[in-house]
């Protein structure tokens, strides 16, 4: 019988649980159950792993209640710049944006990267003359620049020596019905950032990576920290030269280092046997699953996690 899983996180941060409101966790969940049934609908039909990622992460980037796509963190100067990546397991194609403005869905530019430039990364005006010139959908400034956002920002603005508190990303990681493997991630970044600011969800083997005969694996939490530790590589490591499964590997690569590696991490990922693996060091990892026809899992809560 064939199998096939989806995996996606909306983003893993240590935060107060009272402001995880009751009318907030609702609306995360739905989220998150709404991206797994899009992602899973691909795949139970037998479409791509590489479909399934990209419409789940769509799926959160059109949701203002996770940081990416509509949702998306205002940089210092008050701007949405957004960071994404797409691989593709089977080929080790992939594509990837920084800086981003006025794409509506990054990530399904980064699959137009992918899948129709010579490039694997481009960035900033170029990856939106790109869009443009491929026919992705376009928004206004004001259609980025949530409520929540623009709050954060000027609490940030007026108070220097305040810390951004949240550090979301978005991601998916997927198993299709023909064996193959495929990751997506995707980044509104963190409030207050400095313009032009590059964290792990674009970068291949920082905070996504896929390849069939190891894992896909998605990061999020401190974008510095991962990318220091090369994170999502180092999982694909472990899962290929160790021979750990995943659940095993995304353990280890939490405490890589951790002394020189401190802040929020978090990891899914799904290896090539179709374990899942869903791990963080933060009170909050916002994620869901699906395996086949198994009942969907949802937390917003690390200690839910089976």
């Amino acid at each position: 019988m064939k199998t096939y899983t989806i995996v996606l996180h909306g983003g893993a941060v240590t935060m107060d649980p009272a402001k995880m409101t009751p009318d907030l966790e609702a609306a995360i969940r739905q989220g998150l159950q709404e991206a797994l049934q899009v992602g899973w609908e691909i795949l139970h039909r037998g479409g791509s792993a590489v479909e399934a990622v990209e419409a789940a992460v769509c799926s959160m980037e059109n949701n203002e209640h996770f940081n990416a796509g509509r949702g998306s963190s205002l940089n210092k100067q008050g701007e949405v710049e957004m960071d994404a990546s797409i691989m593709d397991g089977r080929t080790l194609r992939a594509g990837a944006v920084n800086s981003v403005r006025y794409v509506k869905n990054p990530v399904s530019l980064a699959r137009a990267v992918m899948e129709r430039c010579e490039h694997v990364h481009i960035s900033d005006e170029g990856a939106v003359e790109f869009a443009l010139q491929h026919g992705l959908t376009m928004e206004a400034v004001h259609y980025f620049e949530t409520e929540k956002a623009r709050k954060e920002w000027l609490e940030i603005i007026q108070d220097e020596e305040k810390q951004p508190q949240e550090h979301d990303t978005v991601g998916a990681v997927a198993l299709d019905q023909d064996g193959n493997l495929a990751v997506a991630t995707s980044t509104g970044g963190i409030e207050g950032q400095l313009k032009g600011r590059v964290g792990d969800s674009p970068i291949i083997g920082g905070g996504s990576y896929a390849a069939n005969e190891a894992c896909a694996v998605s990061c999020t939490g401190d974008g510095e920290v991962i990318l220091r530790g090369a994170l999502a590589h180092e999982v694909y490591a472990l899962v290929k030269y160790r021979g750990l499964s995943a659940p095993e590997a995304c353990r280890e690569a939490v405490q890589l280092r951790d002394e020189d590696l401190k802040g929020d991490k978090g990891f899914i990922a799904i290896d090539k046997d179709g374990n899942v693996a869903v791990e963080s060091n933060t009170n909050i990892m916002r994620c869901a699953y699906r395996i086949g026809e198994q009942e969907p899992f949802v937390t917003v809560w690390r200690e839910e996690l089976k």
